[in-house]
């Protein structure tokens, strides 16, 4: 359990930009950043050269990008935009700057696209942002996200959690971070790495207990009225789905927030995934939508009285092969935010709404697809 003296709920993307990039160019010491990809596009371009002016006046970067997640990001690049990347990061460190990509201890895991999800920023200034979204165009003029702004002890768990996800902190940046403000606002935050409980197999036969997932089950078994959540695409682990369909066959309100598949153009093959489900989530009386620019936020509601939110996509791959995390709390001030944006995602017109008809109407190509390659959802 920690706690916040401020929360800031982060879901307009112009919002979570300029306080980004605020936190940076108002930097004296310390700042750090971590990301599961960086596509090379103005956003990009701005956040590099806000990086770099703030080594440049003698603050401490670093910056820590997925290994896995960028050679996912790269698949939407030109060689060119891969090659002005790659010269800007290694300016980066010429200049001081600490850029690592991070990479599981074992071979296994890092073939099996092991990797680390969690997006924190955080700077001496004691406020951190913590939230779903990446360095890149889609993160801020294409898909939904959502991050919240902290401060309070909140904000140095996050920057102790650093080094669960490949990062370094030392101790005087962590010494930096004290507060005065009254903190009264407590939250729940889970963090957890598989990579870093699996042995040379990785996520093979491995079967160990992810917290995040663990915590998340209790909270759906719990339900009573209502479960809201919103993923990228919605494909989560066994355990979980299960948790899910019992809440709706029990009489509770379900709602899934996910994308379409038109949201990725590089594949569908993650919407495929998720698709394998509708079946019986429209059986067990879950209601699904499908939101055609993309959803990628990551947040859960249950019973309008505790919130969860942060990077834990609902997939197999949160569950046994990246490190993913999330704040949780029943305060009115975490709640009340993402109830609102449930409000509005049901009112979006972007958000199509998957019915049975809907699903069986799919062209008979697609239906064969879903058929053929939801056996290998686990990969997806």
């Amino acid at each position: 359990m920690t706690a916040a003296s401020s929360f800031l709920p982060l879901w307009n993307r112009s919002d979570e930009w300029k306080r980004r990039l605020e936190m940076v160019r108002g930097a004296r010491s310390f700042l750090y950043l971590s990301t599961f990809y960086i596509q090379w596009d103005a956003y990009a371009v701005e956040m590099i050269d806000a990086l770099d002016e703030a080594r440049r006046r003698g603050v401490d970067v670093t910056l820590l990008i997925d290994g896995f997640g960028q050679r996912l990001g790269i698949v939407l690049m030109s060689a060119r935009r891969r090659r002005a990347l790659a010269a800007r990061l290694s300016a980066l460190r010429d200049a001081g700057c600490t850029v690592t990509f991070y990479r599981p201890a074992h071979f296994a895991q890092w073939c099996l696209s092991g990797g680390q999800h969690v997006k924190i920023q955080v700077s001496d200034a004691g406020e951190a942002i913590f939230g779903s979204s990446n360095i890149a165009k889609e993160s801020f003029e294409g898909w939904n996200e959502y991050s919240v702004a902290v401060r309070g002890p909140v904000a140095r768990a996050l920057l102790e959690s650093y080094s669960e996800i490949g990062g370094t902190v030392p101790q005087r940046h962590l010494d930096e971070l004290s507060y005065t403000d009254h903190a009264d606002h407590e939250l729940d935050y889970w963090l957890y790495n598989p990579n870093n409980h699996q042995g040379r197999l990785g996520p093979l036969g491995w079967r160990g207990d992810n917290t995040v997932t663990t915590k998340m089950i209790e909270m759906l078994a719990a339900a009573r009225t209502s479960v809201r959540l919103t993923s990228f695409y919605f494909k989560p682990v066994k355990p979980l789905m299960d948790a899910v369909i019992q809440a709706a066959r029990r009489g509770v309100t379900v709602e899934v927030f996910h994308s379409h598949r038109d949201a990725l153009p590089a594949t569908d093959l993650a919407w495929v995934a998720a698709a394998v489900n509708y079946g019986q989530l429209l059986d067990g009386g879950a209601t699904i939508y499908e939101n055609r620019h993309g959803e990628h936020s990551k947040i859960v509601v249950v019973d309008d009285a505790w919130a969860a939110f942060g990077s834990y996509n609902f997939e197999d791959a949160a569950h046994d092969r990246l490190a993913e995390a999330m704040l949780a709390s029943r305060d009115p001030r975490a709640v009340e935010p993402a109830v609102a944006i449930f409000n509005d995602l049901r009112r979006d017109p972007d958000n199509m709404r998957v019915t049975q008809e809907s699903f069986d109407g799919l062209p008979a190509s697609l239906r064969r697809k879903i058929a053929w390659f939801g056996r290998f959802k686990w990969w997806m």
